[in-house]
């Protein structure tokens, strides 16, 4: 399945990697595809929205339902 994920916090590379280690943690063939500009993440997975979504949650960031 293929979600889009509306991130905000994310300001640096670091970031980036912490959001992409967190979605990989739940699923590690995930693909995942940031653009920090515009607060964008999108997945490419087989586990559910919810279950990615948490994992970017618990990692501090805040996501748009």
């Amino acid at each position: 399945m293929n979600y889009e994920f509306t991130v905000s916090g994310m300001t640096c590379g670091h970031c980036e990697k912490a959001v992409t280690k967190a979605v990989q943690k739940q699923d590690p063939q995930a693909m995942v595809l940031i653009q920090r500009d515009q607060n964008l993440v999108q997945v490419q997975s087989t586990k559910t929205r919810d279950t990615l979504r948490q994992a970017i949650v618990e990692e501090g960031y805040a996501v748009a339902p």
